[in-house]
């Protein structure tokens, strides 16, 4: 299924220069944090110091481009405030008193706290915690399940927000684990190569490719499709730099992209120029579909979002022609009507006949980067299942046919009340949750893991989740200290296998998160003979077999530095995408479902459709008389991943401080001037912000940066981090009817200065 190439015309693996220089080729993940686009990087190194940092032109997707993040990777590598050691607490939670210790007395207590934790509560009140982006989610169910033998794997986003709503619609809808825009990232002469064709329209919906990357996808390709004849379509309450070059902006009320997505649906069938013989042959369920859309025209999205209905017949004339394909992001799952939003698109791509073909929709293969996917269970899983009361699965069944997490919000409960089981043990593996993009009301999380019996944290920087809550700390190495691999899109979709080479000796006594997970497992494990577990060499071989057709271990990647994969087109057409080799997708019905048995089995209507956002003025006309404004939240920046990078001196000169975007026009009704400090307000919570004044949000609108803490005030005040949290804003537990999604993008709130 799939064809592995090399680039043998590409430089050595490492090469030295007349002055004795050694330049080194590598591939970047983190730390420094970045989704796994695996950008190829030089570093050069003199005398075992670490000189500079420069892109690979020999990389097959980035070809020598860089961000600013990488490029300051030599201040983020000698930083002074790094941690160096293991550490653990000798004063009370949040004293900042610690005591350098070794690693053997580190595993020591870990060990001897989980044993003390599974005698008196079990195996499952031990949790494994782990954000987004960071190398280490690769890890976290390794840890979870294999080492600690527990099922309580925390992914503490709300709602889930972060790409899963969309893969669940993707696998019960499509059959296919992941879908991405096709900017033939797999083929050896890339958009040369005589079987790819650009897309005529790239519809970019709720994402910003060019600062966010999002989940391996290389997001300066959309440059690369402008430059060969793509036009685009601007789905955003911002207008963003592509948003200024596109053919369509639709500047649409936040919230809303459910009225939209259905009105574009409507209009789509409208033209009749949808591809009737993949309908008839591929689809199941067009004709529910085709009266669902019917009761959401444009007119009637005009007056819920804004967007004119004109330009809304205009676009769908747009997607209708071959090849036309979609970037959809973040901003579909951090919404409460997720599941609707994503089955009305891909809906589209569907009917259209965009799905998998050369330019459009690429469908990836049946694999999953948090467990398996997979549409008919068996009875003996399903059993297995029932017997255990995962964390929130009672309530929101459809969790864990997708992840094998906890139900984020639901965990929140059980921390505060030990139902349906205690949490006693937690290691906080590589994520700053307490300011990152992920928790909502996170003092509540802050108070409910003070009452934790041990909590161990591991990073490369104190930040405010380990000075306020842990009781010891592994200092985590940065990716040129170590071994590791990075495949793109989770290895889903075409692209690349690359190694994170071992470039310098560790920065006082770190070690990678596998390094970590490994050593764990020999002392927990002593007797184990699986191979895999043996060293980093064979844990990343093992790694890397979920790619059919791929054979190539890691010290042969370590050697070439990057590796090239396709996956074929129209696999629905050649038995690639179902278990039994038949064609179709790996769907109930065997065919994409418009109309979806899997979302009629869970309870849910098997049809999209819109629902108010349950805090706008429609909904509560009684917050909208104190809070009449709408604050969404999570726009990205180029300095910084989340939380991350908060102390890169050039960094925060670029972006300096935690900044609410406002309109003009509504900071002079509010007397608010540019750089002035604001609160930005609701009946949940505040927090203090920089304003900039920017036409680009729409009148009303306040944009908000997420994940910002002040590394320069000091662990004993937590730095600072409940100042500018603007998570303290947004409710626990306001999901969807299946547990997917919140209200990040659509919270009521009034602004004002501050003294």
């Amino acid at each position: 299924m799939a064809t592995l190439h090399w680039n043998e015309n590409a430089a050595p693996a490492v090469t030295e220069l007349a002055d004795g220089t050694k330049v080194y080729r590598t591939n970047a993940w983190s730390p420094p944090g970045c989704h796994g686009v695996g950008c190829g990087l030089r570093i050069f190194v003199k005398n075992g110091e670490l000189q500079k940092v420069e892109g690979d032109p020999d990389h097959p997707i980035t070809k020598g481009r860089l961000c600013v993040r990488c490029l300051t990777m030599k201040e983020y590598f000698y930083h002074p405030d790094r941690i160096k050691y293991p550490m653990k607490r000798v004063g009370q939670r949040g004293e900042n008193k610690w005591e350098r210790i070794t690693w053997d007395e580190a595993y020591d207590i870990i060990v001897e706290k989980y044993h003390d934790c599974v005698e008196q509560w079990g195996v499952n009140s031990v949790s494994v915690w782990s954000g987004t982006g960071r190398e280490a989610c690769r890890y976290q169910t390794p840890l979870c399940l294999d080492v600690f033998g527990s099922k309580t794997i925390v992914h503490p986003n709300s709602g889930w927000s972060c790409l899963v709503p969309r893969m669940a619609v993707m696998s019960w809808m499509l059959g296919s684990a992941y879908v991405e825009y096709d900017y033939a990232n797999g083929l050896p002469l890339r958009y040369d190569d005589p079987r790819w064709e650009p897309p005529k329209y790239m519809l970019i919906w709720g994402r910003d490719p060019l600062r966010c990357n999002a989940d391996g996808l290389w997001g300066h390709s959309m440059i690369e499709l402008m430059k060969r004849g793509t036009k685009l379509i601007s789905v955003d309450p911002r207008a963003n730099w592509l948003a200024t070059r596109a053919e369509y902006h639709l500047q649409l009320r936040p919230g809303t992209d459910a009225a939209l997505a259905l009105a574009l649906l409507h209009a789509v069938i409208k033209t009749g120029q949808y591809d009737k013989e993949f309908v008839e042959k591929w689809c199941y369920g067009f004709e529910e579909l085709a009266e669902r859309a019917n009761q959401y025209p444009p007119e009637w999205a005009e007056e819920i979002t804004g967007v004119a209905a004109a330009d809304i017949y205009a676009v769908a004339q747009c997607l209708v022609e071959k090849p036309s394909s979609a970037c959809i992001g973040l901003a579909i799952d951090q919404n409460p009507n997720c599941i609707q939003i994503g089955h009305a698109l891909y809906s589209i791509f569907a009917i259209t006949g965009n799905l998998d073909i050369p330019g459009g929709l690429f469908m990836g293969q049946p694999t999953f980067f948090a467990g398996d996917v997979n549409n008919d269970a068996s009875q003996e899983t399903a059993e297995a299942e029932e017997e255990f009361e995962g964390i929130g699965y009672k309530e929101f069944p459809a969790i864990p046919m997708i992840v094998n997490t906890t139900h984020p919000d639901c965990t929140l409960d059980t921390l505060e009340t030990g139902r349906p089981y205690p949490i006693k043990f937690a290691f906080i593996q590589s994520t700053n949750f307490l300011a990152s993009s992920i928790v909502v009301q996170p003092k509540r999380w802050y108070e409910a893991m003070r009452k934790l019996d041990f909590i161990v944290a591991s990073d490369i920087f104190m930040n405010p989740t380990i000075a306020g809550l842990a009781d010891l700390v592994l200092p985590i190495s940065t990716s040129l200290e170590h071994d590791g691999i990075v495949m793109n899109s989770m290895a889903s979709q075409p692209g690349q296998y690359g190694a994170l080479v071992k470039i310098i000796e560790d920065f006082g006594e770190t070690k990678s998160d596998l390094e970590i997970l490994l050593d764990l497992h020999h002392r927990l494990h002593p007797d184990s003979q699986d191979p895999r577990w043996k060293d980093t060499d064979s844990y990343l071989s093992h790694d890397m077999a979920p790619v059919p057709g791929v054979d190539v271990s890691f010290p042969e990647l370590k050697e070439r530095v990057i590796a090239q994969y396709e996956l074929e087109y129209r696999k629905y057409e050649k038995g690639l995408l179902r278990p039994d080799g038949q064609p179709g997708v790996n769907t109930p019905t065997g065919l994409i479902e418009l109309y979806s048995t899997m979302l009629e089995a869970l309870g849910e209507d098997p049809l999209p459709y819109y629902m108010e956002p349950k805090f706008s003025a429609a909904s509560r006309p009684d917050l909208a008389e104190d809070y009449p404004m709408i604050m969404t939240t999570g726009a990205r920046r180029f300095t910084s991943f989340h939380s991350e990078h908060r102390q890169i001196k050039t960094l925060r000169e670029i972006h300096p401080w935690p900044t609410a975007e406002i309109h003009p026009k509504t900071a002079a009704a509010k007397g608010i001037s540019e750089g002035s400090w604001i609160y930005v307000e609701n009946p949940w919570n505040k927090a203090k912000l920089y304003a900039h004044l920017t036409p680009i949000v729409k009148e009303n609108v306040v944009s908000i940066d997420h994940g910002w803490w002040y590394p320069e005030r000091g662990a004993e005040k937590m730095f600072d981090v409940w100042e500018c949290n603007i998570n303290n804003l947004i409710p626990n537990k306001e999901n969807g009817k299946l547990g997917f999604g919140t209200h990040f993008k659509s919270m009521p709130c009034t602004i004002y200065r501050a003294d």
